[in-house]
C-alpha cells in the first residue's frame, strides 16, 4: 500500500488496528484537484465476520454497564472530539471538499453537539415503567451495524453511535468508500475515552462487498442507514432475509413553502443557504422554493442578491463557501441534472453546466437558480443533492401544499409566513421535519423520514430508543 498522512493499513477491529484480510486497496481523492489523500482496505466479508465476533464477545460486557457510566463515555468522547476539531476538519475537507470553516463549525460542532445531547439523555430516561402488573424493560437490543454516506462523514457515524452506546449495544461500522477517513480518528478516540475493546469496529469497504456482508450477517441485530433511497431499498431486501431491525435515513427533496405573508427577504435567504450548504450535498435541503406566482421575481432578485455572497473555489481557502462536489462521478451527476433543467424548459436564471470560471480542475458546478420550474419534471421530483435551487410558482395555498407533497420523499421542509400561519401549513406537510421561519436546529427532537425518504427517527429519545428492544415481565 502507498502511505498517505492519512493512510488506514488495516481496519479497526477490537481495539486495536488489524491487518486487512487482502491487499487491495481502495483510493481517496481528493475531489478539488483529484489528489491522492490516503488509501484504505478494501474489506472482505471475512474481514466483517472478525468485527461481528469482537462486537459479539464485547456485547454481555458493555450492555451490563449502567446507563450513566455508558454516559460518562460517551462524554469523554465529545471531549476527544473536540479536541482534534482541527485534524478533523481538515481530513473532511481533504476527503470530500467541505469548505474548511463549514468542516469546523458544521462536520465537527454538530457531532459535539449530538453526543452531549445523548449523555445528557441517559441519566433522563426511564429505562423501565410499570404497566399494570407489568414491567416494562428497555434493553439493549445488541450488535448493531452501521453504514454511512459521505456528506457528513463525522456527523452521520456520532448520530448512530452515541445513541447506540448509550442503549448498550455493540457496533459494526462501514464509513463510506469516499469519506473514510475521520472513522479512524473516531476509533482512537473511543478507546482514548475508555470505551472497551470490541465495542466499536470500523471495516473499510464498499457497499456491494463490506455493506451487503453486514446486512446479512445473521449475528448483526439492527441495521442503522443512511444514504440514498436506491441504496437504502437494497439494505432493507439483503437484511430482510434474517429478520433484523432496519433504520433507514434516507434521500429527501424539500420544500421551502413561502406563504405571501412571509417576510420575503429572511425567506428567500434562509431557503438560499439551505441549498447551497455543504455544496447541496445535504439530504434535509431544500431544494425546492415555493412561491405566490404573482412574486416570483421578486423573488428571483432576492436569489441572485443572496446567492452573489457564495464564493466558489478551494475548500482550504477561509473564504469559499461552496467548494467542490464530493467526486468527480457526483460532478458529473448534478451537471447532467443542469443540463436537463434547461433541455426541459426551465427559467435559468443562475449558473448552468460546466465548472465555474477558473476551476477548470476539481469536482466543482456552478451554483445554479431555475425559476418557471415545472413541479412535476425531473429537476423538481429527483434530489439533485448539489447546489441547485428550482424555483416553483403555485396559484394559491392549496396548490402549494399538493406540490410540497408530491414527491416519494418526506424529509424536511420549511415554511414561511406569519407564525400561527405558517405553523397551520407546517401541519399539512407530509415531512418528518419541518422548520417554521428558519426555526432553530434541536438536537433532542426527533429527525426522519415520512414515505421514501425512510423510516426510524434520529437524535433525542426516539433516536435512542430505535436502539432499544422492549421486554414485558408479567407479574
Amino acid at each position: 500500500m502507498t502511505e498517505h498522512a492519512h493512510s488506514a493499513a488495516g481496519h479497526w477491529i477490537d481495539g486495536k488496528v488489524v491487518p486487512a484480510g487482502t491487499a487491495e486497496t481502495i483510493t481517496v481523492l481528493n475531489p478539488a484537484d483529484g489528489g491522492v489523500v490516503a488509501e484504505v482496505p478494501a474489506g472482505t466479508p471475512a474481514d466483517v465476520d472478525r468485527a461481528v465476533a469482537a462486537a459479539r464477545a464485547a456485547l454481555p460486557g458493555w450492555a451490563a454497564t449502567v446507563p450513566a457510566e455508558r454516559a460518562a463515555v460517551v462524554r469523554r468522547i465529545g471531549d476527544g472530539l473536540r479536541a482534534r476539531t482541527e485534524e478533523i476538519a481538515a481530513a473532511v475537507t481533504a476527503e470530500m471538499g467541505a469548505p474548511l470553516t463549514l468542516s469546523r463549525t458544521a462536520q465537527v460542532g454538530f457531532p459535539i453537539a449530538v453526543v452531549e445531547s445523548f449523555a445528557g439523555l441517559a441519566t433522563e430516561y426511564d429505562w423501565t415503567e410499570e404497566v399494570g402488573n407489568s414491567l416494562i424493560v428497555r434493553e439493549p437490543i445488541g450488535v448493531v451495524g452501521a453504514i454511512t454516506p459521505w456528506n457528513f462523514p463525522l456527523q452521520q457515524i456520532v448520530s448512530k453511535l452515541a445513541p447506540a452506546l448509550i442503549a448498550g449495544n455493540t457496533m459494526v461500522f462501514k464509513p463510506s468508500e469516499v469519506a473514510p477517513l475521520t472513522a479512524r480518528i473516531l476509533a482512537e478516540v473511543t478507546a482514548e475515552a475508555g470505551l472497551p475493546a470490541g465495542v466499536f469496529n470500523v471495516v473499510y469497504g464498499t457497499g456491494e462487498v463490506v455493506g451487503e456482508a453486514i446486512a446479512a450477517h445473521p449475528d448483526i441485530d439492527m441495521i442503522s442507514f443512511t444514504g440514498s433511497t436506491r441504496a437504502g431499498r437494497r439494505i432493507a431486501a439483503v437484511a430482510a432475509a434474517t429478520v433484523k431491525r432496519v433504520a433507514l435515513e434516507l434521500g429527501g427533496k424539500g420544500a421551502n413553502l413561502i406563504l405571501d405573508d412571509a417576510d420575503l427577504p429572511t425567506a428567500v435567504e434562509t431557503g438560499l443557504r439551505m441549498v447551497f450548504i455543504n455544496g447541496g450535498q445535504v439530504c434535509g435541503a431544500w431544494p425546492r422554493m415555493l412561491v405566490p406566482a404573482a412574486r416570483q421575481e421578486e423573488v428571483v432578485q432576492l436569489a441572485l442578491a443572496a446567492a452573489a455572497q457564495y464564493t466558489v473555489g478551494d475548500p482550504g481557502d477561509e473564504a469559499t463557501r461552496i467548494g467542490p462536489m464530493a467526486s468527480e462521478a457526483h460532478r458529473e451527476k448534478v451537471n447532467g441534472y443542469i443540463e436537463r433543467g434547461i433541455a426541459d424548459g426551465a427559467t435559468l436564471v443562475l449558473g448552468g453546466p460546466g465548472r465555474p470560471e477558473g476551476l477548470e480542475k476539481g469536482a466543482y458546478v456552478r451554483p445554479t437558480i431555475f425559476a418557471d420550474v415545472d413541479p412535476d419534471s425531473v429537476i423538481a421530483q429527483e434530489e439533485i443533492f448539489g447546489p441547485v435551487l428550482t424555483i416553483i410558482p403555485y396559484a394559491d395555498e392549496d396548490e402549494a401544499v399538493e406540490i410540497a407533497n408530491s414527491t416519494m420523499y418526506g424529509l424536511t421542509s420549511g415554511v414561511f409566513g406569519e407564525p400561527e400561519h405558517a405553523l397551520a401549513v407546517a401541519k399539512r406537510l407530509r415531512a418528518g421535519q419541518v422548520d417554521v421561519n428558519g426555526g432553530h436546529w434541536n438536537p433532542l427532537a426527533p429527525f426522519g423520514g415520512y414515505k421514501q425518504s425512510g423510516n426510524g427517527r434520529e437524535f433525542g429519545r426516539h433516536g435512542l430508543e430505535e436502539f432499544l428492544e422492549t421486554k414485558a415481565i408479567q407479574r
